[in-house]
């Protein structure tokens, strides 16, 4: 029996990365997946690629108005939310003294508000018992350069989980986080590309990643997939690493 047999889920931001391999993990594992992005593009096509049991759902999690359409979708469409992958977010490198209100704004639009109100407007359809899943990252705990605003976005996350434990405990809701380290999406690539300083850090992964290598997205979303089953039903306010080893040693 598939571990999420039954189950409805969302997944933000699983246009591209590790949102749209951990929804099609979890179609494979028997749910049915709703997923947001900004860019319909790139959802259609992603909902193309997932191929069946999927919604897609074009939005933006910084603006309410956008969450607010979500969620009266799914509810109209299933009524509940078993599980919440709350994925979607931005990164910009930017050191101290070059940072600006927009940059700033914008990565905290996302990655803060956005994730706190996808969690806060999806509560009302989850039943006791639900999964949440919080997508976090290493720099959360590592002190890269020119990473200080992402890498507070990222605290911000990871503290929400064991806060977020405590609220919810009354009603079994499991909330956890996930930490990946260097993974191998269009977004990271993109990224790295962008500047001399990423340029650097790609070429450090051998040294800096004790595995030698960047991750794949199906290497994450199989924690997801677990996180999101009853096989971590005794899992929660946790922080897991999918990182090669690169924040362990």
């Amino acid at each position: 029996m598939p571990r999420l047999d039954g189950k409805i889920a969302l997944v933000t931001g699983g246009n591209s990365g590790i949102g749209l391999a951990t929804a099609k993990a979890f179609v494979n594992a028997g749910a049915y997946v709703f997923v947001t992005g900004r860019r319909e593009p790139e959802l259609a096509l992603a909902v193309k690629d997932i191929g069946r049991n999927v919604t897609g759902v074009q939005g933006d999690v910084a603006t309410l108005g956008d969450l607010d359409r979500l969620f009266d979708q799914i509810k109209r469409e299933k009524n509940r939310l078993d599980v919440v992958f709350a994925n979607a977010g931005i990164a910009k490198y930017a050191a101290l003294g070059a940072i600006t209100e927009e940059l700033f704004d914008a990565i905290f639009d996302v990655n803060v508000k956005g994730l706190l109100f996808t969690v806060q407007k999806a509560l009302p359809l989850m039943p006791d018992g639900s999964s949440i899943i919080l997508n976090a990252s290493i720099v959360g705990s590592k002190g890269l350069a020119t990473n200080s605003v992402y890498s507070a976005t990222k605290a911000a996350v990871r503290s929400f989980a064991r806060t977020w434990t405590t609220d919810l405990k009354g009603r079994r809701i499991r909330v956890n986080a996930i930490s990946p380290g260097l993974i191998d999406t269009p977004g990271l690539n993109e990224l790295l590309a962008s500047s001399e300083t990423g340029q650097q850090r790609a070429k450090m992964v051998s040294s800096a990643v004790p595995l030698g290598r960047f991750g794949t997205p199906d290497e994450v979303a199989k924690l997801v997939t677990f996180l999101a089953s009853d096989d971590s039903s005794y899992i929660t306010g946790a922080e897991l690493f999918v990182d090669g080893g690169m924040a362990q040693v």
